[in-house]
């Protein structure tokens, strides 16, 4: 069994010590801090956590509410191998759980505990942002992808052998996924390359340009490309820049959301990838437009194997004088920019719990106003854009707003990345103008029998066949970018029952809507699925779910019943095939699984309606 580096009381202060003066003994750094002691030491015990709040000057408890928040610290000693296996709906389709247990057969540890000689831990994980070639794993920082019991089970006689993660990769993925500072079996899985980020180009030449300009004129042009924010909510973001320009404040700050946290989403872990010095020149060029000098990259912990990659871009281009003094000659512009990992937390996409995290706080959102871009970041001016609106950002300074403009329907212009996933032939990220149909994508997806779309991940909605006329664009179906395939096979209400399931374990737990109102949705969908509720119990669904999305904090209780309500109102005889007939406490004496089966039996496959004899595990 390995030595437990807590068995030496005296050398896990002086572990801790040298951790919290790595980042001199900053409160605000407490995220680093604590994510380090993780890494070295495989967990933050009580007296670790004593350590960190004398040498920071907080509590303990403020220690351990931080270590409580994030799924990827520990206040129990972990394995040296940490392998976490994504329980998202695509890999649970794709076998995942199944994969889950190969782990655990033949490791000897169950899911959520330790081995009994304490080398590996076994964890689900909400997702991993690989849904384009599941079933997928992380252990350690290292992923694998596309699993099958076969590579398991390799995986696992060399993890008992010793190896380290990262020497298991058996094969490197496309493009800078081979790289030597990735060297990663992920692939891009680009199915189509759009004119706007993923065809050839110059990451410089939008920041040559701006630098040319007066940064008034930069936020001119990003208004007149109707430039929205890539993350789903819309918002220009010409006018959120200016309102952190006009705001009278000693500093302001920049922040790229690289954390790509919404089930099915993968496409900024390409960019990430590919256009990493693309995104930083978008970031650089919303400094220079906003008198900023420091900027920040969150990503997420599941994406800690291109840490080491971007770190390297940040450093070349300083070299190259695209970044920290004097950026490309200009005196008195200077920016630079640190990576901020993130813990394992869905909240943390939200820009203000996001801000929080960066802080060395717990992922909380925090009231508004004011907003981010008036007090965000330490009380600052603070832009918050994701990975995919900085690309875009320096794509239009380098050929303008009529250019970008004149691509896709006026209201949403320029393109939009898409994360497809599930039933389709060619899962991947499709670069497509934005006003592209449902019908269009699918047809390039080859999803011939698609049933049902979830456009915009578990926030977003359900749309049956009968809607596959709609356009993809703010002014119809409204995405992040996620959109996930499923077929007649698929049983919708498991999927909501998960999504429900995922919300409530996201959730902070800061305003009681959120936190209690999504654990009732799910009690009532479980007795829905059961064949036990009555037409009064759709009426208390939808009136449930509105309440939740009108009385909830942030935006993960306003969105966390969009699936709820959509499939109510796109698929409303899945829920009523459930339905008793009476009102009098007994079931109604038509069986509709014995009625279906027949043409289960025919068709040789299920039916979209609930069937509770199947377990999709």
């Amino acid at each position: 069994m390995p030595d437990n580096p807590y068995s030496n009381g005296g050398k896990m202060e002086k572990s801790v010590v040298s951790v919290c003066q790595r980042y001199a003994n900053d409160r605000t750094r407490l995220l680093d801090i604590l994510l380090d002691i993780q890494h070295e030491l495989k967990g933050i015990t009580p007296a670790a956590m004593e350590v960190v709040a004398q040498r920071t000057g907080i509590t303990r408890v403020e220690v351990e509410g931080v270590v409580s928040f994030y799924a990827f610290l520990s206040s129990e000693i972990k394995g040296e191998r940490m392998i976490r296996v994504c329980d998202d709906i695509i890999d649970r389709q794709k076998g995942g759980r199944e994969i889950a247990q190969i782990f655990a057969q033949e490791l000897g540890v169950a899911v959520g505990g330790n081995s009994a000689d304490g080398r590996f831990s076994l964890e689900y994980t909400p997702f991993l942002g690989m849904s384009d070639q599941a079933p997928s794993v992380m252990i350690n920082d290292t992923i694998f992808t596309a699993l099958t019991r076969e590579k398991a089970r390799r995986i696992c006689s060399r993890l008992r052998e010793g190896a380290e993660p990262a020497d298991l990769v058996e094969r490197y993925g496309d493009g800078n996924n081979a790289h030597l500072l990735i060297r990663s079996e992920v692939t891009n899985n680009i199915r189509h390359a759009g004119e706007v980020l993923l065809n050839t180009l110059d990451a410089n030449a939008g920041l040559i340009r701006s630098l040319g300009s007066q940064p008034q004129a930069i936020l001119d042009e990003l208004d007149k490309a109707g430039l929205a924010g890539r993350g789903g909510a819309g918002f220009p973001t010409g006018r959120k820049w200016r309102v952190a320009a006009d705001t009278r404040a000693d500093r302001s700050y920049i922040i790229c959301n690289a954390d790509e946290g919404e089930p099915g989403t993968f496409k900024d872990r390409v960019l990430l990838t590919e256009r990493a010095d693309l995104m930083i020149a978008g970031m650089t060029v919303a400094a220079y437009s906003v008198n900023s000098t420091a900027g920040i990259i969150y990503l997420r912990a599941e994406y800690a194997y291109l840490r080491p990659w971007l770190k390297s871009v940040l450093q070349h281009r300083r070299e190259q004088g695209l970044l920290g003094r004097a950026i490309l000659g200009r005196e008195g512009f200077d920016f630079d920019i640190r990576i901020q990992m993130g813990a394992g937390a869905y909240i943390c996409g939200e820009e203000s719990a996001l801000i929080s995290s960066c802080e060395g706080l717990r992922g909380e959102p925090k009231n508004r106003p004011p907003f981010p871009v008036e007090a965000g970041y330490l009380g600052y001016p603070t832009i918050v854009d994701n990975v995919e609106t900085f690309c875009c950002a320096a794509r239009i300074m380098e050929l303008g707003s009529a250019w970008f403009g004149s691509i896709g329907t006026g209201r949403s212009t320029g393109t939009k990345l898409f994360s497809v996933s599930g039933d389709c032939t060619y899962p991947g990220v499709y670069e497509l103008p934005f006003g592209t149909s449902v019908q269009q994508l699918l047809k390039q997806v080859d999803a011939p029998d698609a049933a049902a779309l979830l456009v915009g991940g578990p926030s977003g909605q359900m749309i049956n066949m009968s809607q596959f006329e709609r356009r993809l664009c703010l002014e119809d179906l409204p995405t992040g970018g996620s959109v996930m395939v499923f077929s007649k096979r698929r049983n919708l209400l498991e999927i909501v029952d998960q999504y429900l399931q995922f919300f409530i374990d996201e959730s902070c737990g800061y305003c009681t809507p959120c936190r209690v109102g999504n654990v009732f949705l799910k009690k009532r969908i479980e007795k829905v699925r059961k064949g036990l509720c009555e037409l009064e119990d759709m009426d208390y669904l939808k009136e449930l779910g509105r309440t939740i999305a009108m009385t909830s904090r942030c935006g993960l209780g306003h969105t966390s019943p969009n699936l709820v309500l959509s499939t109510m109102q796109n698929f409303p005889l899945v829920y009523a095939v459930l339905l008793k007939e009476h009102g009098d406490g007994l079931q109604a004496s038509f069986d509709i699984q014995s009625a279906l089966e027949e043409s289960r039996r025919l068709a040789k496959r299920r039916s979209m309606i609930y069937d509770p004899n199947y377990d999709e595990a």
